[in-house]
């Protein structure tokens, strides 16, 4: 049985996996190319980290993808942040049919 849902979370990750990727190519620019590889490919290695904890129980291999998962998901939506931060700051532009820019509205406050 553990080893079905084990499974089942490995396919679902990397769904969200090859839906991440898809966003990479698929979207228009760097600020929703950042969006795609951050949520969608932060769930789906957690998933698949989660899946292998699950088959491997709480044995050396599965504390390592747990504190994999516990990395990731600390580090990748800081990294994202970061990067889109700066690339704003710098002057990438946003796409033409980005509505909103939060950040430029913010520093306009000032």
């Amino acid at each position: 049985m553990n080893e079905f849902i084990g499974f089942t979370f490995i396919i679902i990750g990397a769904l969200f996996d090859l839906f991440g990727c898809i966003g990479l190519i698929r979207l228009p620019d760097l600020y929703n190319r950042l969006q795609a590889a951050t949520k969608c490919v932060t769930l789906g290695t957690c998933g698949i980290l989660l899946g292998s904890l699950i088959i491997f129980g709480l044995t050396a291999a599965g504390m390592k993808a747990f504190l994999c998962a516990l990395f990731i998901l600390i580090t990748s939506p800081t990294s994202a942040h970061a990067l889109a931060r700066a690339s704003h700051i710098a002057g990438v532009k946003l796409w033409e049919g980005s509505v909103v820019d939060k950040l430029k509205e913010d520093t306009e406050k000032k």
